[in-house]
């Protein structure tokens, strides 16, 4: 399996698509990559040279790509700045709740972990007879 900026891209997919497995890379950074590079968008990874590799490498390095660990970096201070001089964002980020702006009545099921909570009436259901 070829590696990539540190991460083991999957082999029975189109190069353009194995190189979004990176942290940063999306599918249009991708393309712009691999058309700097004249490779197909179609070529498989599995079947890449390693002068393929090497050329995708020298392009990311070439242009200071801000991707994996130190984008995760960048994006955690971030937060944590928001977090420390306590403004709405912050706070917002603190309780795990939606950051920019969305509705919280309904709609905010992947926030608050998919919680679905319903109102009875109180009754418990009678006995059943013997």
């Amino acid at each position: 399996m070829p590696r990539i900026a540190g991460v083991t891209i999957p082999d029975n997919k189109h190069i353009v698509i194995a190189l979004t497995y990176v942290y940063g890379i999306g599918d249009t950074l991708s393309k712009k990559i691999l058309k700097e590079c004249g490779i197909a968008l179609t070529t498989d990874s599995s079947k890449l040279t390693p002068q393929d590799l090497n050329k995708i490498q020298e392009v990311i390095k070439e242009w200071n790509l801000n991707i994996e660990g130190d984008l995760r970096r960048a994006r955690m201070a971030s937060v944590k700045r928001l977090k420390t001089i306590g403004c709405w964002r912050g706070s917002r980020h603190s309780k795990g709740l939606p950051v920019r702006g969305q509705r919280t009545k309904t709609n905010n099921r992947t926030v608050r972990g998919n919680v679905r909570r319903t109102t009875t009436s109180g009754r418990k259901e009678a006995p059943a007879p013997k």
